[in-house]
């Protein structure tokens, strides 16, 4: 049974946009820190962008800063993360997960498999 499940991947052109989806029916995910997470090919997973319990906090990696927003939707238990003026560099798996803590985008860490998504694909290219 997944537990989180993520959507709105694809493909898209460098400058573009997607909102991407993170929803869950086992956890009620405003009474946890969301991270998202994205790999590469060939590179290791990397924290995203992270949004405290409550909305108490938001926080991005440099490279999206200014370019994605996460935000909650409390009436659909979902968490979303907005890409805009996407590139090449964020093309990857993008994935959602229930974290420890927001205070270090770099050294985000999740419970593990079962607080954790499959990932949505994103690809930008021309």
């Amino acid at each position: 049974q997944l537990q989180l499940v993520e959507s709105g991947g694809g493909l898209v052109q460098p400058g573009g946009s997607l909102r991407l989806s993170c929803a869950s029916s086992a956890f009620t995910l405003e009474y946890h820190n969301i991270g998202w997470f994205r790999q590469a090919p060939g590179k290791k997973r990397e924290g995203v962008s992270c949004i405290g319990e409550g909305s108490s906090r938001t926080d991005y990696a440099d490279s999206v800063k200014g370019r994605f927003t996460i935000s909650r939707d409390y009436a659909k238990n979902e968490v979303h993360l907005q890409m805009n003026k996407l590139n090449p560099e964020d093309t990857g798996v993008y994935c959602c997960a229930i974290v420890f803590s927001c205070d270090t985008i770099s050294r985000m860490t999740d419970y593990g498999e079962d607080y954790r998504g499959k990932g949505t694909l994103v690809t930008v290219s021309s």
